[in-house]
């Protein structure tokens, strides 16, 4: 229930109306901005982000969403640095720091590994007869015989990399006790600068890569990995709509250690799904 002042203050009900037409004007505008994000992408294909109040009251200014094959020669160079300051120094496990020999070598590593990955025109790691894991763990880079990828990047105003997520079409195993899989767009490698984070840029991330999931490959649904240990993302993507489909406790990952070395470590990767394109109700119900 709105509050009603006294009636000796009815003089000031035109002010604070207009207070409050000021903050709609606001958060309109915001609204408007947000559709310029995804029209660098696809033009006619927009999907409002999942506006939080860190969102709405400290979105950064001046910040653009890109693929990465549509930007310049060393687009996935310099994503490949930021990943490694933005996920794997402080990864949930393993160290809080990275030393500068842990992190030439990541850094060598996932250079190469966005290459490999998201590299405009590539193709599968079926057609090389190369079944081998990836970054960061088994579970990405399944044999597949679709290899479309991008890497979405979310740049600052010096057009310097703050955040990515990645998505390609990959194989995804049922773990419904029978061995099979479905082929799909998996999402990956979401990260977003430390200072920049709470601002609403995860959330525009992951619809960027969806809306290329569904509008541009022909998807109506998108996969995506994660940690079990990782309670921030989960609670994300949960948010976003994403359900859990299956746990495998037998997983490996690669965790940085406290020692300055770089070791395969035990971990649970919990696979999760969403139906593209049903709304709020496709993503409760299914459909």
């Amino acid at each position: 229930m709105l509050y009603r002042p006294p009636s000796c203050c009815g003089t000031d009900i035109p002010s604070r109306h207009n207070k409050m037409r000021s903050i709609l004007l606001t958060l309109l505008t915001l609204f408007i901005s947000s559709r310029d994000y995804y029209g660098s992408i696809v033009a006619t294909a927009f999907s409002p982000p999942t506006l939080g109040i860190g969102a709405v009251l400290f979105r950064p200014r001046n910040v653009k969403i890109v693929k990465s094959s549509e930007g310049e020669d060393d687009a996935l160079v310099n994503a490949g640095k930021f990943f490694v300051d933005a996920f794997w120094t402080g990864k949930v496990g393993g160290a809080d720091t990275l030393s500068p020999t842990q992190a030439n070598s990541l850094e060598r590593q996932q250079i190469m590994e966005f290459k490999k990955r998201y590299k405009a025109n590539n193709v599968s790691n079926s057609a090389k007869g190369n079944n081998s894991s990836r970054l960061p763990g088994n579970y990405a880079g399944r044999a597949r015989s679709d290899s479309r990828s991008e890497l979405v990047l979310c740049l600052d105003g010096r057009g310097e990399c703050i955040g990515c997520a990645g998505v390609e079409v990959d194989k995804i195993k049922k773990m419904d006790g029978y061995d099979g899989s479905v082929t799909g767009p998996v999402m990956s490698n979401l990260a977003i600068s430390r200072k920049y984070r709470r601002k609403g840029l995860a959330e525009d991330l992951v619809k960027a890569a969806e809306t290329i999931a569904r509008k541009e490959w022909g998807y109506d649904e998108c996969y995506l990995y994660v940690e079990k240990r990782n309670v921030p993302a989960i609670k994300l993507y949960k948010k976003l709509g994403y359900s859990t489909i299956w746990e495998d406790d037998s997983a490996t990952t690669l965790l940085p250690t406290k020692d300055g070395q770089v070791m395969n470590g035990k971990t649970t990767i919990v696979c999760m799904k969403k139906r593209l394109g049903g709304g709020l109700f496709g993503s409760w119900f299914g459909i």
